[in-house]
């Protein structure tokens, strides 16, 4: 423990710590507290309030109030050259081999990811600011157990950070007895030490937002990014953050997000699981927003279709760019038949952002960026984005926005198993530290898994039938948990007993069978890594 007032650091300090856990930089984190933690305590209160109306019946719509700002004409300012063309981004966790291959992969963008990729241990966090420190240095390298080193290219992606959203907070380090918000910590600590480092190398201080509800929120953030730029005397507007509309509150104040960010904002994300999540998590115990299989649940499903036409239109009405959900399939080096079905629906799904106007997508894995990357370079002509594409016919109403019904949608055994056990090996591999693991070819992070035990929840509180005819309940989702644990089982052999997955079926049965769809699954979660 180390405490330098007003700052208490609970957690070891492991090598080079010391290079970003600076005094300077900690008096930096503990002025971010200070100033923004009553707000932020607020804004979560507010959340908690817009749930108990949403359990009485009440449903969102777009704002009176702001209907100015959705009905003027205004635009976000301008953004850098290296963020004008995003046609494939490329995520991941900060982990150090992780961000050699990401910034070497031809993807335009990288995002570092602190959030729904990265398990919130303590090493975890702050070896992964040490890994972003070399990255920018250009002296990151790694050797595998194999003996293959790995080392940047000369030509690399932009890099993007995605700090924790605001309900996590980071227990290791407190700031006048209190825990600082993840979200400060992350950010604070990226840009206290880094800023001018980006920005003298023609770069700058980019973000990625996470998990907002409602514009009070991205003003939350506008003034952060205000306050840390004039504390380290930098010129408003030096940031650049892009939002991920991943809440179905979200998608009701798409202008007016882009409005409190349009000094820092470089566009809008469409983050489609942790949308699909949110609206399971908001409406859950309504029938009428009872989802199919979530692999049902695609992005041609009307309410799917609304939401990214909705995103796409406003982002170019305000010169922001769009971009397009996550491809999340993992290719096979192995058996090349599970290519052969899996990056035709990659391709076709590109092309329909591409279509649709998007400036650019996701990929969860390098060897995806050469699938993507033909896509936008032909649909584009080369152009950089398509911020041309105005989209007047799109209207979206929000009885689109919330009529998820799935035309043919189905609830099947096949479904209920896949969710409980892709939970269960999800969560295993977040408690031994690694937040994105491959799970049946694609890459699973927080956000896939929260879809999934958030199905099992609202499937178990509504009873429904199987297509098979079996009724969900508690007693058959822990029948299931025990068959599907016995094959987890078959399959470590003798690696098994240094599994953790008795703890991950105790938090998976928790989130998924307890009495209320707890709020994040990584908020438990948290209670059992260090």
């Amino acid at each position: 423990m180390l405490t330098v007032e007003p700052v208490e650091i609970r957690g070891p300090l492991g090598p080079r710590y010391d290079e970003v856990l600076t005094p300077d930089a900690l008096a930096f984190l503990a002025a971010l507290h200070r100033e923004f933690e009553p707000t932020r305590r607020a804004l979560l209160a507010r959340r908690r309030e817009r749930q108990q109306a949403f359990a009485a019946g009440e449903r969102p719509t777009f704002l009176e109030a702001t209907r100015h700002i959705r009905e003027s004409a205004w635009q976000v300012a301008p953004v850098p050259r290296d963020l004008q063309q995003r046609w494939v981004e490329i995520t991941g966790p900060a982990e150090r081999k992780m961000i050699i291959n990401a910034l070497n992969s031809g993807a335009d963008i990288f995002m570092a990811d602190f959030e729904d990729a990265h398990t919130p241990t303590w090493a975890n966090m702050v070896e992964g600011q040490i890994n972003l420190l070399d990255a920018l240095e250009r002296t990151i390298s790694y050797t595998s157990p194999d003996g293959r080193a790995y080392r940047l290219n000369d030509q690399v992606a932009t890099l993007l950070v995605r700090p924790r959203g605001w309900h996590l907070v980071e227990r290791h380090l407190l700031v006048d007895g209190e825990p600082i918000a993840g979200g400060l910590f992350d950010f604070g600590l990226y840009f206290f030490h880094n800023a001018q480092r980006l920005l003298a190398r023609g770069t700058g201080p980019y973000f990625y937002l996470p998990k907002l509800e409602s514009h009070h929120e991205a003003r939350l953030w506008n003034d952060i990014f205000v306050f840390a730029q004039d504390r380290l005397g930098l010129p408003r507007g030096t940031i650049k953050a892009t939002v991920l509309v991943e809440t179905i509150l979200a998608a009701f104040e798409m202008d007016e997000i882009l409005w409190e960010l349009r000094e820092h904002s470089s566009g809008l994300n469409a983050g489609r699981w942790d949308y699909i999540f949110s609206i399971i998590k908001k409406f859950g115990r309504d029938p009428a927003f009872l989802l199919p299989d979530r692999a049902q649940v695609t992005m041609t499903v009307p309410f799917m279709r609304a939401y990214t036409e909705l995103l796409v239109k406003t982002c170019h009405r305000r010169g922001a760019h769009a971009l397009g959900g996550m491809a999340a399939f993992i290719p096979s080096r192995r058996d090349p038949k599970v290519n052969e079905v899996a990056l035709p629906k990659v391709r076709e799904d590109k092309l329909r952002e591409a279509t649709d106007g998007f400036d650019g997508t996701w990929v969860a894995h390098p060897d995806l960026v050469p699938v993507a990357r033909p896509v936008f370079e032909e649909k584009l002509g080369g152009r950089p984005n398509q911020l041309d594409r105005q989209r007047p016919e799109v209207r979206v109403d929000p009885r689109q926005l919330l009529d998820v019904r799935v035309p043919g949608g189905t609830i099947t055994e096949a479904g209920l198993r896949t969710n409980v056990s892709v939970g269960l090996q999800y969560l295993e591999s977040w408690l031994r530290g690694t937040g994105a693991a491959a799970i049946f070819h694609l890459m699973e992070d927080a956000a896939t898994c929260e879809i999934s035990r958030s199905q099992v929840w609202q499937w178990v509180y509504h009873g429904v039938a199987l297509q098979e005819g079996q009724r969900v309940t508690a007693e058959l989702v822990r029948g299931v948990i025990d068959e599907e644990l016995a094959k987890l089982q078959q399959q470590w052999g003798e690696h098994w007993a240094r599994s953790r997955f008795a703890e991950a079926r105790e938090l998976f049965e928790q989130v998924a069978l307890g009495p209320e769809c707890v709020e994040f699954l990584t908020l438990p979660a948290y209670a059992y890594v260090d």
